[in-house]
Order: structure tokens, then sequence, then C-alpha cells
């Protein structure tokens, strides 16, 4: 343990406010929560951040409580429930079962895998977590623990979107590492153009999503996305049937390809085929209407409604003839959801008495058995099975200061969202572009004084493993991570931050060629600064950011840098 003093300098609060923010805390019973996200789990030691603060929970004893903690609810998509008409996680014929290790080696013991060399390993393993998103391409860079003939991407940006995503480039530049490279994407990214074939797929107005839910809302809902315009990809033929082109699209067409099972008439079993991407949504909006009590049917002014709000839409997106004999005698609960957009729990039915409604009703553990029988890949040593402080560290277990990353870099970096411009895609709306052109690092007054820099300054951001300041993208263009200084008091000194969703480099930012003719980029996508480059890379992988090696996570908060003026 440590002393109130210790932990103070540790995390850089005051005794007097952690002690009030205790008290406080404490004072609701069990009718307060820590709340967790991005935070406190985006570090080296993010995993036991994460654990800490559900120990807190744990000792309120909050868990289903009427203003504790909760899990996240949502209605059923993929049936077997009880009234529920389409069974789809049964549905599965010719299903086959995977085998062998995956390319990031989750799921596995390092120990237990005729890999097994003694430590370090090379690289990471983790028996723990799945979908390492910063794993994968570094991992078919090292071939380990196996090279690779092709690789898939879809929706993915992990150059612009990890940190130190710039060790991904090289990788993708290497033909030798990556002979064939498939992406779709809904434009030219900046991960999508490195591949050698780019199959369009549909936007967030074109496209069907179940979007689930979060555990920071009691009510019980599902959320569904469904076409609003006409698909602007071009139409193709699958299965004989005309649809836009699009990942589902083009999953179907391998199936078709190949001749897989579960796919085409009957895919689903007799009377159930599956060759549309709306023969699985459709249905997945039957179970949600009928996931528990049923919804209402849509009565006949509803029918209308959704019939003529939709007559824009071609009958490859939109055909409500072939939807109602899909669902039968529940089409009118299906129509009743998808004018309402989901499924949305009554707030009258969203609490019982002090508990909440829709409860998570399991065991919770102080101590995690499983986690303490997994052993860190690079020491050998055995992961706590329990809540403690490890300090920000490398995979091999230096601190930043003796991997000599923080002597001449001051500033503690930081990066975060802003509500218009959300993700590495946003760039593309140019409704929020107009509210947002450009993001700013931000800085505290006193640093700025201290620095010399006023708002408006232009100033670059290096770090000890990007001491050039640049996003070397492999193809003869260096983008230098430059923008514009934003003076506020709102930021604590000695920390900088830049929002996410500026200084691209791709996604229609530059002049593109295809087939001999020049599409000209848009200089608005280009502008700000993306300093996730400057994030450090880990210095004994050498080809990906600093992470957490038992949850996975990435480490995009502690990071130290210089900026200089340009």
């Amino acid at each position: 343990s440590k002393s109130m003093e210790e932990w103070s300098e540790i995390c850089g609060i005051s005794i007097r406010d952690i002690e009030e923010t205790a008290r406080e805390l404490t004072s609701y019973g069990k009718r307060a929560v820590v709340d967790v996200h991005r935070g406190i789990a985006q570090h080296t030691n993010g995993f036991y951040n994460v654990t800490s603060a559900m120990t807190v929970n744990l000792l309120l004893g909050n868990f289903d409580w009427k203003g504790g903690m909760i899990a996240a609810s949502t209605y059923n998509t993929m049936g077997g429930k009880e009234g529920q008409p389409f069974p789809l996680d049964q549905w599965k014929p010719g299903r086959t079962s995977k085998f062998g290790i995956s390319i990031i080696r989750h799921d596995v013991k390092y120990e237990d895998t005729t890999l097994f060399a003694g430590y370090p390993a090379k690289r990471n393993w983790w028996p723990l977590s799945s979908d390492i998103y910063e794993e994968i391409i570094p991992s078919i860079g090292d071939a380990y623990p196996y090279p690779v003939k092709a690789l898939f991407s879809y929706m993915a940006a992990p150059t612009y979107s990890l940190p130190a995503g710039h060790t991904n480039i090289e990788i993708l530049a290497d033909v030798e590492k990556i002979p064939l490279f498939f992406a779709s994407d809904i434009l030219i990214g900046p991960t999508s153009m490195y591949a050698d074939y780019i199959f369009p797929d549909l936007s967030y107005l074109e496209r069907w999503e179940m979007h689930g839910s979060h555990p920071n809302m009691p009510v019980k809902v599902q959320p569904i996305r469904q076409p609003v315009i006409a698909p602007l990809t071009e139409t193709v033929t699958v299965f004989g049937e005309e649809m836009p082109c699009s990942y589902e699209a083009l999953l179907l067409a391998l199936a078709e390809r190949l001749g897989m099972k579960g796919f085409g008439k009957d895919g689903f079993g007799s009377g159930h085929d599956l060759t549309r991407p709306d023969d699985f949504y459709i249905r997945m909006v039957a179970n949600v209407a009928t996931d528990g009590t049923p919804v209402p049917d849509a009565d006949d002014s509803e029918v209308k409604l959704f019939l003529e709000s939709r007559r824009h839409l071609p009958k490859t997106v939109f055909d409500p003839e072939r939807w109602q004999k899909i669902t039968g005698p529940n089409w009118r609960k299906v129509v009743y959801v998808l004018n309402r957009g989901g499924r949305f729990q009554e707030y009258k039915d969203i609490y019982k008495g002090d508990w909440v409604a829709n409860q998570y009703k399991r065991l919770v553990n102080f101590y995690q058995e499983k986690t303490a029988g997994t052993r860190n890949s690079f020491t050998g040593k055995p992961n706590p099975g329990y809540a403690t402080y490890i300090p920000v560290s490398t995979t091999i277990g230096q601190s930043p200061k003796e991997a000599g990353f923080e002597d001449g870099y001051p500033l503690h970096l930081l990066t975060q969202r802003d509500v218009a411009m959300t993700k590495s895609r946003t760039v593309v709306d140019y409704w929020l572009l107009s509210i947002v052109p450009e993001n700013a690092v931000v800085i505290n007054g006193l640093d700025a004084k201290r620095l010399g820099l006023k708002s408006g300054d232009l100033v670059k951001v290096v770090s000890a493993t990007n001491r050039e300041g640049v996003w070397d993208l492999k193809n003869g263009t260096k983008k230098p991570m430059i923008g514009k200084v934003l003076v506020t008091e709102t930021i604590m000194p000695g920390v900088i931050t830049f929002t996410l969703g500026h200084g691209h480099w791709a996604s229609g930012s530059t002049d593109v060629v295809i087939d001999n003719t020049i599409v000209k980029g848009d200089p608005r996508r280009a502008t700000g600064i993306h300093s996730n480059a400057a994030m450090w890379v880990d210095p004994h992988l050498r080809n990906t950011c600093m992470l957490d090696p038992v949850g996975g996570s990435v480490s995009f908060y502690d990071t130290k840098v210089m900026l200089v003026k340009v």
C-alpha cells in the first residue's frame, strides 16, 4: 500500500480533493457510481485501472441499484427466445469450426503452445482478450506466429486511428509482408489507400445497422439504422438478385463463387433464403419486435406512413412485398419498429423500486481467478488477479524515463473527440466541417507564455519516437504534424491536447489518379493536425504503439512531447 501523500503525487491530485471526492461518493449509499470509459483505460496499465474503478463499485455495493452500476440492455436480434420467429444463431447449415491460432494470438496461453520459447515472447499473447486492433498489422509484419498471403480490411483505418499508427504504414507498403491487400471502404482512406483492391461500401445513410446499447443508460433499447437514401454505389447481381455494391454484397458474392453452404436459396434452411443482405436484417428486426412482450401491430395509417416515406427508395434496398412475405404475421410489428428507428423501452418500466429493471444479476468477483491464471508474455510473471497499481511501462517493464522517452519532452499529450467531429471519416460531412473547419493544439496559458506562443501560432509536435514530427506515408510524401495553437485556461498546465478528425492525407484530401484520370482532392479535408504519430512506439516491439499487455488497450494518454514553433 502507499500513503495518501504518495497517491497524491502519482495522480497529481491534492489529498484534500481526493478526500472530498471520497466523502461525496460514499454519501449517497448505493445511488452513486464510478463510470469509466477511455480516460483510465487507454494506458499501458488500463486493465488494472478499470479493475480498480470497478472494485470501488463493488465496495459501494451498487450493482443493479438505481443510480448505481448497470449493464447494457438491448433487445435481442438473433432470435432463439420464446416467441421470436427466426433463430438466426441456430440457422447455420454447413457451418465449419475455427481452428489454429489467430494472427493476434488471442484466447490461448503462450506457455501452452508449441511456439513457447521462453521469455520474453517475440510479441504478446492474449489469453483474456480479443479484437486487439493494434496487433493485427504489426503481427503480420513480424510474421508471428506465421506470415500471411492476403489481408482483408473492413471499415478500418488503423494507420489514422491508432496511436503510433504510422508504424502500420511501413508494413502495408511492403508487398513482401502483405502480398495481397483487399479493403472494403466508403472512400480511399488512410489505410485502404494501400490496398490492391477496394470494394465500395455503403455509408451510414445507405445501410442497415443494429446498434445495441452502452452501460450508461438503464433503458433497454435497440436502435436500428436503415437505408434512407438510394445507395450511390453501383448495382451488382448476386444469386440472381440486384443489390447495391456493399460489404454484405461482397460476402454473398464470395459465398456464391465458392459454393458455400448456408448461403443462397434455402441458405438459412428450407424455405428461408439468404440471397440478399436484407434477408438477414429484416429477420433481425422481426426478432427485435417480438423479444419479450411483442410490440403492437402498426395500424393502417402507420403502414401508409411507412410506405410513403420510403417511396423514393429503389427496390434494391426497399421491397415491402418481399419483406412482408418473409416476416409473415409479424409484418406490422416490423413496420412499427422501423417507423420508430428501433425499439425503446418505456421510461416507466426502467426501474423496479430501488433497483433497475434490466439487471446484470450475476456474480461479480473481487478476485479474478481466470486473470491470475495467466502470465505476462514478456516477463513470465503471473498477472495479478485483483485491483492494483502498475506504473506506465514498456512491454518489457521499463519506465518511460528508463526508455529515454521523457527527457526534453515536457508536455503530456492527450487526444479527445469533438462532438461534431467524432470519427476518422467525419471530415467528409461538410455540414459538420463548416462547424469545426480545423482543430488546434490546445495548451494552457502558462505553458504558452513559457514557450513564447499565442493562439494562431503554428507548432510542430515531436516526441522521442518521432523526432522528425511527420507521418511518413512511404510513397515519397511526408506530412508534418503541424497545427495552430489555441491558448486556454480549460486545460491543465503541462498538458496539451488535440481533437480527432482532422489532419488527413487521404479520404479525398489529396489528388488521386484512377484509371489515368486525376480525381482532385479537397484541401478542406486536409486542414488541421493529427498527432497520433507522435505517440510512443514500444521500444521492444518497435512496430506498434505502447500497449496494455493484459487487457489490450492502446496507450493514447501516456506520451510526452515537445512543441517546436514553426
